[in-house]
């Protein structure tokens, strides 16, 4: 139970249109497949949307924080934003950072994994100190709260269920991106300023393209890219490995909840139009589906989701 019933920090996004998001950029989850996602937001800065605000999920809250920050790192230095040298410097940012699993998370020791599951003690199968530490290193959280641009990022709080959006102006504000980047049973779930009544997860839990509050903000223009196909891929796998297993389950409910997620957006979007309010909506997402395998990845595999996501990024916006 959480005794204060009105906590400090983000609520649960309502309806009331924030005057000041015109233009946003959606950014779905899809954990390594974020590196499609970077290639394509390259692509989308390229053809000149400058994003009001920029909404992430999962590795989208990762790559909205890190757009942010260096539009905010930008602004501080020169006084004016270059959007395509910022979409070049997310790119850059997986190159170098991201190209082995061994940077966003560790496998821990089962024998200790299964102890600490007999004691109730159970903390993921996965260590993802990497990744948190790769994000504290990079945001520059003063900066970041100092820019033009706003992010929000959502996470699940896995005790009552709530879906939230927190912003950089929030206390703990890296907490919620270390949440909503916490894949549920492989990684553990986050504390928010180190209080256990306050447990949080990956926003995928919810909603994996966060559209609804971007809509709910009053956008009237909408780039998303979302890092999943239609369907998810046939393909043969070890359905008796744990880790396998998980990772399928969870691919086959994200793939489920990211289509609602845009068919719910692009029915809303086309009766306001009956309405004769113009929301413009575009949906950039892979066409086949995605794979990369996050216990076993190369940084060449990286660059190839990169290209991949530019160039249907490319294609769409012609």
């Amino acid at each position: 139970m959480i005794d204060n019933p009105n906590p400090p920090g983000p609520r649960p996004s309502d309806m009331h249109p924030d005057p000041r998001v015109h233009k946003a950029l959606v950014l779905g989850g899809g954990s390594l497949k974020g590196a499609f996602q970077a290639g394509a937001v390259k692509a989308i800065l390229e053809s000149g949307f400058v994003p009001d605000t920029i909404y992430g999920i999962s590795a989208g809250s990762l790559n909205a924080t890190f757009l942010a920050n260096e539009v905010a790192r930008q602004e501080a230095e020169n006084g004016q934003i270059d959007w395509p040298k910022a979409g070049r410097a997310l790119m850059e940012f997986w190159l170098r950072n991201i190209t082995q699993p061994q940077d966003v998370a560790v496998e821990r020791s089962r024998f200790r994994t299964g102890y600490d599951t007999i004691m109730s003690r159970f903390d993921g199968f996965l260590d993802n100190s990497p990744i948190k530490n790769l994000i504290s290193r990079t945001i520059n959280l003063e900066q970041l709260r100092a820019g033009s641009v706003r992010v929000k990022v959502g996470a699940v709080d896995i005790l009552n269920g709530d879906m939230v959006y927190a912003e950089a102006k929030d206390e703990h504000f890296l907490d919620y991106v270390f949440a909503s980047s916490a894949l549920p049973f492989l990684m553990p779930a986050v504390q928010i300023g180190g209080d256990h009544r306050k447990a949080f997860m990956d926003g995928g839990l919810r909603e994996v393209a966060p559209l609804r509050v971007a809509i709910e903000d009053g956008a009237c223009e909408i780039m998303c890219v979302a890092c999943h196909a239609k369907r998810i891929p046939g393909e043969a796998i070890n359905y008796r490995g744990l880790l396998t297993l998980i990772e399928r389950v969870k691919d086959i409910t994200v793939n489920q909840l990211v289509n609602n997620d845009i068919a719910w957006a692009e029915r809303y979007v086309e009766k306001e139009r009956f309405r004769g309010n113009d929301i413009r909506l575009t949906v950039i997402r892979p066409t086949d589906p995605l794979h990369l395998d996050l216990l076993q990845f190369t940084q060449e595999d990286i660059g190839k989701l990169l290209v991949q996501g530019y160039g249907v990024a490319t294609e769409a916006l012609r």
